[in-house]
Formats: structure tokens, sequence, C-alpha cells
């Protein structure tokens, strides 16, 4: 694989919703009304979310939803490994369907569309980099912005 290969978006069937709900359920969460709402936007969306972004969205599946709720449930959602939070170049951050493995991520500085790709082929400079100023990396993350090609146009 290249180094820039991408992968399928982010998660989008209903099916992701379901075991999303399954997980939470799990773990011992309520499903509430406003919690499911949460869930069907960030399981659905192929774009980063701020936490405003997604409390707009679920006023209109759930008007009665609470700024907290969203701001818990994404929290909740994260702790649970469904969701990444994406730090924007403005210093806020946004949230993303999480992917299954190890990959990376390619954000639209326009749309805020998430696409993600492998990146194996950045292990043997990471693993030079650390060598060079004495670090055991243990771990990396990358996003890579730009401005996808539907924004182009």
């Amino acid at each position: 694989m290249g180094i820039l290969e991408p992968t399928q978006p982010v998660q989008t069937r209903q099916t992701d919703v379901n075991e999303w709900l399954d997980i939470l359920a799990d773990s011992g969460y309520r499903l509430t009304a406003p919690r499911k709402a949460i869930v069907q936007i960030m399981a659905q969306s192929r774009h980063t979310l701020t936490p405003n972004q997604v409390f707009i969205a679920a006023r209109q599946r759930y008007p009665n939803i609470g700024l907290v709720t969203v701001y818990r449930s994404l929290e909740k959602l994260e702790e649970l490994g469904l969701i990444w939070r994406v730090h924007e170049i403005d210093g806020c951050h946004a949230y993303v369907a999480a992917p299954s493995g190890h990959q990376h991520l390619l954000i639209c500085r326009s749309c805020n569309r998430a696409e993600y790709f492998k990146g194996e082929n950045i292990e043997p400079l990471i693993n030079r980099l650390g060598s060079e100023r004495g670090y055991d990396i243990q771990e990396h993350w990358l996003q890579l912005y730009g401005v996808c090609s539907e924004c182009q146009s």
C-alpha cells in the first residue's frame, strides 16, 4: 500500500448506529433519545463535527437536548473509542467517527470532510525520528489538512 492510500470513508451504515448503541448499553450507559440522536449524527457523518455542530443537528431531531448532554455524550463515545477528537488548526477541536485499525486522517479545510488513509510507509520515518532524538515512540496519529476535490471545483 502507498503512504496515502485512502480507505473507506467514515462509517455511514445504520448497522454502525446499532453497534454503537449496543456498545453504550453494554458499557452501562442509558440509551436516552438525546444520546441516540447524537450517536446517529456521529456514526453517519463523513465530516468532522464540533460539539456545537452536533448540538445544532441533534436539536433538529430532539428539540429539548442540552449542550451539556452533547458534551457528556461525546466524552463517553470518545472514552469507548467510537469517535476521535480532532485537533483543528484554530486550536479548537471537533470529533469524527473512529476507523477500525490504525489509520490517519485527511481533513478538508473547506467542508470538514474526513477521509481515512493507511500510512504503513511512515513507520521508518517515525522510528528514525525517535532514534535520532532519543525517544521511544509508542504511538502516533497523523492529520493532514487540505482542500478536497469537491471543494476545489
